[in-house]
């Protein structure tokens, strides 16, 4: 280690690693040493106990993790939290969702976005891939409060050229902003929203200028078996013809994910991964969630996601965690899938592949980017532990996350927000709502039929 004062020192914690197999373990009174945005050293606490910082955390009794990463949202969404609620999803988009967004204005989203980054600060939440609309705003909002963000422009096909041509600028201005927080991704909506001719077009753009593409695809059964009926092909089968599978791409839900599509998404070589979001499938009733053990399986990573919070209510992947768990052992019938730690590897180094950023992110480990969340396990809903991982995945809860941590610096410290002011955003978000929310104009910025 430097003989100069390290930035940030975090003591007496005990620390989440990745063994050369990648299995998790836990470091018991470690300490972990952060200089210039990355993790120097992670070490026993004693050795640490002298050494000169800036800024030390005493973490004792708390356990440290890499900071959660929210793999698929739509974070400005929030602002219409709670808006359409116990709907198919037909009527969600057609009847309430794509009207109130239609009313969309940049300052919306900016507060939404505000609002979103706090919830997830607040939850442990270091790094998210948005999927929206007037993402200037959103990558302001990244930049100001300190969060890591992999952002799309997202278009329809309905919005002409200029959709697909907005999507292109987006990523190509903000890739590499905010100190190299901010990483971008081209970001067509969906095959049913998408023409073959702008998939292809998509494929193209992302090859010659090196960028990844974010797109909801298979995002249930239903849409399979429409395309399969319309076009004789299933959704991923569609992103296959337009080379969107030649790409490095984020497909979000894949819940209609089908035997046919694996072979096509084991050739990707992990360059194609997928966001699972279990509460929002739960929400719509769905029947099928996404098959994370046949993915597994086949090398492709499944990080962890909400969705938007207005079809999910919340930014909370400590719940997607558990959700993931929880589901994937009864869709499989099996108790011993999904372990916790097993979710708390998608969780970590998966959810980092995820979005582009498992060289940087996603473990506790020196030249890793110090993207950290300390954990206290104190409170009477978490003892005793007998089992770590379980306790982390299964009894922790969004709300046990004291401090925050992203490139180095200190976003939430014993809970308290350090670089977003809540009452302001929620105050001037409530004087929008009316217009946000009013649909007597008649119109929807898409319309939903798969």
């Amino acid at each position: 280690m430097s003989a100069s004062p390290a930035d940030l020192v975090i003591t007496g914690c005990t620390v989440l690693v990745h063994d050369e197999e990648e299995r998790i373990a836990f470091r018991e009174d470690a300490a972990i040493v952060v200089r210039d945005g990355v993790i120097e050293a992670v070490t026993d606490a004693a050795g640490a106990a002298d050494l000169a910082a800036a800024e030390r955390i005493e973490a004792r009794g708390q356990v440290a993790l890499p900071g959660l990463v929210n793999c698929h949202t739509h974070a400005p969404m929030v602002a219409l939290r709670g808006l359409a609620e116990d709907l198919p999803i037909e009527e969600w988009f057609n009847d309430v969702v794509w009207p109130a967004e239609s009313n969309l204005t940049e300052k919306d989203v900016e507060l939404g976005a505000r609002l979103a980054c706090a919830e997830m600060i607040r939850g442990g939440i270091t790094c998210f891939a948005d999927h929206y609309f007037h993402m200037d705003a959103v990558a302001d909002v990244v930049t100001e409060c300190g969060m890591r963000a992999h952002l799309g422009e997202a278009y329809f096909s309905s919005q002409g050229p200029q959709g697909r041509e907005r999507s292109l600028e987006f990523a190509l201005n903000h890739r590499g902003a905010a100190g190299g927080r901010i990483t971008t991704a081209l970001a067509p909506h969906a095959p049913y929203t998408v023409t073959d001719a702008d998939l292809a077009a998509t494929a193209d753009l992302a090859r010659t200028h090196g960028l990844p593409v974010h797109l909801h695809a298979a995002e249930n059964r239903d849409q399979t078996d429409t395309s399969l009926a319309r076009h004789g092909v299933t959704p991923v089968e569609v992103l296959d013809r337009s080379g969107l599978l030649d790409t490095d791409l984020l497909i979000a839900h894949g819940t209609g994910i089908i035997e046919r599509d694996l072979p096509l998404l084991a050739r990707t070589g992990g360059r194609t991964a997928v966001a699972t979001a279990p509460r929002v499938y739960l929400k719509f009733a769905w029947p099928d969630t996404t098959p994370v053990r046949s993915l597994r399986a086949i090398g492709v990573p499944v990080g962890l996601a909400t969705d938007g919070a207005a079809s999910t209510n919340t930014l909370d992947v400590w719940e997607s965690m558990a959700l993931t768990a929880l589901i994937q052992k009864s869709a499989e019938g099996d108790p011993r899938w999904l372990t916790s730690r097993q979710a708390l590897h998608h969780a970590t180094l998966q959810s980092a592949r995820a979005v582009g950023l498992g060289e940087s992110i996603g473990s506790l480990a020196p030249g890793r980017r110090a993207d950290i969340v300390l954990v206290d396990l104190s409170g009477p809903h978490t003892q005793p532990v007998h089992d770590l991982a379980a306790t982390l995945v299964h009894s922790a809860r969004s709300a046990d996350v004291r401090t925050t941590v992203v490139d180095g610096r200190v976003l939430m410290r014993d809970r308290e927000l350090l670089t977003l002011d809540v009452r302001s955003t929620v105050r001037e978000l409530e004087q929008r709502l009316p217009a946000l929310v009013d649909r007597s104009h008649g119109h929807r910025v898409q319309d939903y039929d798969t």
